[in-house]
């Protein structure tokens, strides 16, 4: 496995240091873990940006989307666990 240098300020290699004592591990496994976070949270918004630039293009291309109102009450019902009958697509252009 390749070597990769990271250089930081004391204030911040000692807060890591800290924090990895805390949770037990040493200070290289506790960058490794915060590199590893960070890279997993870049690709799922990445993927989330994506997703919705496609459902965008689709929109525009047929004319139909979801009302907002019907969405956040499909979705607050399913979150208390109660069924919901999902939103359907409706032509918003006039």
């Amino acid at each position: 496995m390749p070597t990769t240098s990271l250089k930081l300020s004391d204030e911040l290699k000692q807060r890591a240091a800290a924090a990895a004592e805390k949770n037990g591990v040493s200070p290289h496994a506790f960058m490794v873990r915060a590199i590893e976070q960070a890279a997993t949270a870049a690709e799922q918004r990445a993927g989330f940006i994506s997703e919705a630039q496609a459902a965008r293009e689709q929109m525009l291309k047929t004319g139909k989307g979801y009302d907002t109102g019907e969405v956040h009450a499909y979705l607050k019902a399913r979150v208390a666990g109660n069924k919901a009958a999902k939103p359907k697509a409706r032509s918003w252009q006039s």
